[in-house]
């Protein structure tokens, strides 16, 4: 009569033991974050939030690399134009600074895109859905992407393709500034031909003229040439056409 109790105690334990198991290795553990007939989790919108958090962080350290910039070619360009003696090539310095501030805030933009690239899954998938279940959503495997991407967080973009988007945005009109201003530069205060006013010591200014006209070519490429975007959510000239 003892026995048999505790021989069923154990049986039980052990039943509720496999159950934990199996529901621990269940391939949808997570699944009710948000099912078709619930909106979405508190835990799920507490996600969604810091995911925000992080997202406006990362944008606010592109915004500083940007302010820096600005004040950066407004103190060269003083400098070059408050005094004939001033040497024109202070200005080919200030492209130079200029294609820095480039490559670190388009390294910072390859980071603020992983945040975005969440939000924007997030907004296509779960909160545009709860607005118009009909619209259906963004991809079918967004619950499979996301999870991996918290697993093993990737870089979604190219080097070329950031430094692409930072071009257009802000880069490649800050550099025509200097561009402009150092060819008046170059004109407006010597009596000489402006090419060869361009020299910089030994080197003659068709040969500075050549590689300041190579390295703008360059970057007319690296911002203009067809390319498949993969940066997601980033307002582009040609989505906005489409929307139209």
């Amino acid at each position: 009569m003892t026995g048999e109790p505790d021989g069923g105690s154990e049986e039980e334990t052990g039943d509720g033991a496999s159950t934990d198991a199996e529901r621990d290795a269940s391939p949808y553990v997570g699944a009710g974050l948000l099912d078709a007939e619930m909106g979405p989790s508190s835990a799920l919108a507490h996600l969604y939030r810091g995911e925000l958090h992080r997202m406006k962080l990362w944008r606010e350290r592109l915004d500083q690399t940007t302010n820096w910039a600005v004040v950066v070619i407004a103190a060269i360009l003083t400098w070059a134009f408050s005094s004939p003696d001033n040497p024109h090539y202070i200005i080919l310095i200030g492209m130079a600074t200029l294609s820095v501030f480039l490559v670190i805030e388009a390294r910072r933009y390859r980071g603020y895109d992983i945040w975005r690239t969440r939000v924007r899954t997030l907004q296509e998938n779960v909160w545009a859905y709860g607005l118009d279940p009909e619209g259906g959503i963004g991809t079918e495997t967004w619950r499979a992407d996301l999870g991996d991407d918290y697993r093993v967080p990737t870089l979604k973009i190219s080097a070329e393709e950031a430094i692409a988007h930072r071009l257009r945005r802000v880069y490649l009109p800050l550099s025509c500034i200097l561009l402009a201003a150092w060819f008046v530069r170059i004109t407006a205060f010597s009596p000489m031909g402006w090419v060869e006013t361009a020299s910089i010591g030994m080197i003659s200014g068709t040969v500075v003229v050549g590689g300041v006209v190579a390295c703008y070519v360059a970057a007319a490429v690296v911002a203009f040439r067809p390319r498949t975007w993969r940066a997601k959510g980033e307002l582009r000239t040609e989505d906005l056409r489409e929307r139209e």
